[in-house]
Parts: structure tokens; sequence; C-alpha cells
């Protein structure tokens, strides 16, 4: 909204409220509205005291004519009492007629209470009772005009100083108490809101200090009794620290795949500026030599372009999102047999696959099912089997690929899934460590989990599996 359509009052308190803190703005939005209760009370107390003084005067006024009527003053007319302009003194009281105090009746100039036109409407009876107020002798008085048999009414006036004085201190005193409860309720709204807002502060200091040095591993530091509180403000405070803890483990992460990539393409770019020098100076070398050279450099340079590929891949993080669509997962499994056997010529590969069909991304199964044939096949002896198994359970989609190698000893099994990481037994062998690695990233991306244990009788057993709620789901980001 333009500050064209902003009204004015809008545009000011907008500005006056836009430079203040959020403590200052909230104690002061809390002042306010409890200022405002305050002073609906106070008001509404105002006039319940004011009805009740009023309702006071008018009984003692209607007692006053009650006794009147029973003394016989029926047949009187004139003034009865006419001394009430003395506090101590009783009400005034006269009785007039339809025709008191309009010409050719001069008795109307001798009466205490004026008479009007609605007196003489209530003596002649088409008017009935009613009080009013009028001013005798300078002095405010309340009035009561009701009628009496014989078309006559009487009149009553009493002083009604007493009400006035009570609506005036009653009006001072919640006055007070107002301004009073207003400043009380600006301090406790200060106190409340700055307490309230301390993680808020907190919070505040801790981005501003990360900014800074630009290290998530601060904190903001709650107390136990605002831990266990459990309001929005420590709740934001605890996500807010969870997030900087899933920030710090982002950060380390990302730093220990520099430094593990930078340790790993050490060697192969070493050996490639070594067989280049040497390519370099092909006149001194045979053509066997420079063949091996050349057959060398080719090798390695294939080797670190599937090592910097597989680290694109890894350092997204995320699998990207093309379309899905149903994969026949027994037959992807079994075309990345067949490519596993014809790769791995001195290893057999085995299958058992049941016809089980998810949703997903083709290409990343099967990259996913590649590697862990591949790192299978690594790791059995010449001669031996590979076995790829696919059930359909009732729960879950079950896929397993099981080596009869040495297996993974227990020190190395949480870190199997891990960026780089080569067990002793892999050291010797050709990899960069990043194939498992890959998969888990692929099977979370799946909504699967890809898990790896010890196989009955030796081996390594690695095992996908794909709960029922999860298949048929398009991927997620990793």
């Amino acid at each position: 909204m333009s500050a064209a359509h902003r009204g004015p009052g809008q545009g000011l308190l907008g500005r006056l409220t836009g430079r203040l803190r959020l403590r200052t703005r909230m104690a002061l939005i809390t002042s306010v509205a409890v200022a405002l209760v305050t002073v609906g009370v106070c008001a509404a107390a105002y006039v319940v005291i004011r009805y009740e003084l009023v309702r006071q005067l008018d009984l003692q006024l209607t007692q006053q004519a009650t006794l009147l009527a029973q003394d016989g003053r029926d047949e009187d007319t004139g003034t009865l009492y006419g001394e009430c302009r003395w506090l101590s003194a009783p009400a005034c009281a006269q009785v007039v007629t339809p025709k008191t105090g309009t010409p050719g009746h001069p008795a109307g100039a001798e009466l205490v209470i004026p008479v009007t036109g609605a007196t003489r409407q209530v003596a002649a009876g088409s008017r009935g009772a009613y009080y009013s107020e009028i001013t005798v002798h300078g002095h405010r008085m309340r009035t009561l005009t009701t009628p009496l048999s014989s078309d006559r009414a009487l009149q009553l006036a009493l002083r009604s100083d007493t009400v006035e004085q009570g609506e005036r201190q009653a009006a001072q005193l919640l006055a007070a108490i107002g301004a009073a409860g207003a400043l009380l309720a600006a301090g406790l709204g200060y106190l409340a809101s700055r307490r309230a807002l301390a993680p808020v502060t907190r919070l505040t200091a801790t981005a501003e200090r990360i900014a800074a040095t630009r290290d998530p591993a601060h904190r903001i530091e709650l107390s136990p009794q605002e831990g266990h509180r459990g309001d929005e403000i420590s709740r934001l405070a605890g996500s807010f620290n969870t997030m900087l803890g899933e920030l710090e483990e982002s950060v380390a992460a990302q730093r220990r795949l520099v430094a593990d990539a930078s340790h790993e393409l050490r060697t192969p770019l070493t050996a490639l500026r070594t067989n280049a020098e040497l390519l370099a100076r092909a006149e001194r070398l045979s053509p066997a030599q420079r063949d091996r050279a050349a057959s060398a450099l080719g090798g390695q340079l294939r080797e670190v372009t599937g090592l910097v590929n597989d680290l694109i891949e890894l350092a997204r993080d995320e699998e990207p999102q093309p379309l899905v669509e149903p994969v026949r997962l027994d037959l992807l499994a079994a075309r990345c047999v067949e490519e596993a056997r014809s790769h791995w010529a001195h290893t057999t590969f085995t299958a058992e696959l049941a016809d089980v069909t998810v949703d997903g991304v083709p290409a990343r199964l099967a990259r996913l099912l590649t590697n862990l044939l591949d790192n299978a096949a690594k790791f059995s002896p010449s001669g031996t089997e590979v076995e790829v198994r696919l059930t359909s359970g009732e729960h879950a989609i079950d896929l397993t690929v099981r080596d009869h190698g040495p297996g993974i000893a227990a020190e190395d099994l949480p870190y199997v899934f891990d960026r780089f990481y080569r067990s002793r037994q892999a050291r010797a062998l050709p990899g960069s460590g990043l194939g498992l690695a890959m998969a888990r990233q692929i099977a979370r991306a799946h909504g699967a989990a890809l898990t790896a244990e010890a196989a009955e009788g030796g081996g390594a057993l690695f095992r996908l599996r794909v709960p029922r709620n999860r298949a048929g789901r398009p991927p997620r980001k990793g």
C-alpha cells in the first residue's frame, strides 16, 4: 500500500513504532492495551457509582412523597415546605393543580419549585411521575413530580450536593487508580517483555557474532527454566541452535570434502604431471616407452575425470529432479548384472529377481546398483560368486548384493559409506572411496535405506530397502 493510500495516523504510528526496539514496542502495546482496559473499567465504575448515588436520592424523594400523601395533604395547595436551601432541611414540597402558574393564578409565583407544563400535565393526570434536575437559590436540586388525587400533583425537591460531591470524589479516585494502573502496566509490561524476549536478544547477538566471525560453533545459551518452558520463544531459540548445529556439520563436511578431495587428487595429478613431462621428451623415448606413457596418461586422465565427476555429484548433496517414472527394478537390476559380467569377467554373478515396480529415476538407480556390483566384484576372489536378490515383502522391497570376499571388519562397518573412506583391504585396490557414498545418497533421495552388514559364512552383504509407504513416490532432495 503506497503512502498516498495510508491514513495520516497510520503512517505516523508506523514511523513512530518502526523506530523502536521490539522490546519497547511490546511494552508500549501492552501498556496501551492495559491502559485502555483500565480506563474502560474506571468509566464503568464511575457510571455505576453515579447511578447508585442518584438512585439513593430518588429513593429519599419517593419515601418523603409517600409520607406526605399518607398525612392527608391531598386537599392542600401551594407550598408545604420551602426551606430546602439548607442541607439539613427536609425536601421542599408543594402541591399544584393543572392551572397553577397559568395567567389568572398568581399563586404560582409563591411556589418554591418552578412549575412547568409537564408539572401541570401530571396534575391533570395525562402524564406519570417523573424526576428532573433544577436550580433553586443557586443550588442544584433533584425533583420528583408525582400525581395526587383530585387533580393535584406533588412536587418535592432535595439538594443534590451529596451526589455531586460523591461524583467528584469517585472521578478523582478512579482517575488516580487509572493513572497508577497505567504506570504499573507500563513498568510490568517492560519487565515482562524484557524477560520474554531475552532469548531473542541472545539470538540476535549470536547471529551478529556468527556474521562477524563466520563461525557457526556459537550457540544461544538457555537457562534450565527457559529450556523446560516450551513456549514459542524458547522453541525458536532451540530451533536456531539446531539450525546452527546443522550448519556447523555442513561446513565441517564441506571442509572434509575439500581436504579429502585434495588428498585424493594429489596422487593422480602428480602421476599426470610426471607422464606429461615424460612425453614432452618423447625424442629420448623408444616407441614402446612412448606407448606405455601415453596409455598411462590416458588411464590417469580417465581416473581423474571420473573422480571429479563423482565429487561434483557428491558436493551437490542432493538429487536432481528430472521426470520420475515407474521403473521395473527387476529388469533394471538384470541389465546392471549383465554389464557387470562383461566388466568383471573373472567374477560370477547370480541373480534371483522378483517382479517389482517402483517410481524413481532409472539412471540414478542404475548408478546405485552398478556401484554396489562393482564394489562386490572388486572384493571377490576369482571364481567366487556375487549374489543379487530382489524380494518383495509385505512392508518393504529388499534388494541385496552379497559377495564372498574378506567381508567388512567391525571397526570399518560404521564408516563404509563415508566419502573417501577406504579400509586397509581396499587401499591396495583401484578406486577413490566415493562409490558407496554416492550409492547411499541416491538411496536416500529415493526414500530408501542402504545398509551394510557381515554376511553369514563370510563376505559382505549390502541391503537396499524401500518401504512400501515410500515406493511409488518421487525422489526427494538428499
